[in-house]
């Protein structure tokens, strides 16, 4: 008996970890091991998040994107968000528009692929 115990522990802790380290690598856009700090809040809340039904927020973030994607390209570029962002509508400040392209900005294509970043997005919201 105390040894299930003691694997269901082990197997609990590996499942910890391994969330904690998946939560990390989505904000690790540079893929050094390391995260902005203005981040590490978000981070944290996605793991304390109980299990709610993420569709709806994504479906409705998704729609907002596709409004700005007029060409139906599945992203927008940095440009075109930063403009959105800061010209329209209740402006983002500097600082939550830097936080916000920090996350959305896909490293190696440079664009915002905004289903993932959706996806991302709506897990936050819960």
């Amino acid at each position: 008996m105390a040894d299930d115990t003691k694997e269901n522990a082990d197997s609990l802790l590996a499942d910890i970890q391994r969330r904690i380290q998946e939560a990390f690598d989505i904000f690790d856009h540079e893929a050094n091991k390391t995260v902005d700090v203005r981040e590490v809040g978000t981070i944290i809340r996605s793991l304390v998040l109980s299990k709610k039904d993420t569709s709806q927020p994504r479906r409705e973030l998704l729609k907002a994107f596709q409004v700005l994607d007029s060409e139906n390209k599945g992203y927008l570029t940095q440009e075109e968000l930063t403009k959105y962002m800061s010209e329209e509508g209740e402006p983002f400040t500097q600082e939550e528009l830097e936080e916000m392209l920090s996350a959305a900005i896909d490293p190696e294509k440079r664009t915002i692929l905004y289903r993932d970043y959706a996806s991302v997005m709506a897990v936050e919201e819960t």
